[in-house]
């Protein structure tokens, strides 16, 4: 009894250490793109302001919309 039970725990054991090795990979599985973020992306959504390919305004919108979210100088 004790031999069987054993061995239905090693079985289990086993079993759960391979259910490990078919995990997939996880991937963002979004678009890849190999250009810099402020080069935009050609979709007519962009704020105004911004121009595409431009680095200190793509660097002034990011620094306007953290401060638009920061609670600290909503409060003042």
């Amino acid at each position: 009894m004790i031999a069987r039970l054993a061995m239905i725990g090693a079985t289990m054991v086993g079993l759960m250490a391979l259910t490990g090795c078919g995990e997939k990979p996880q991937g963002m599985g979004g678009v890849k793109s190999d250009t810099a973020p402020y080069q935009g992306t050609g979709m007519a959504y962009a704020l105004p302001g911004w121009k595409a390919g431009d680095k200190t305004s793509w660097e002034q919108q990011l620094k306007t919309r953290a401060q638009a979210q920061d609670d600290h100088a909503k409060a003042q």
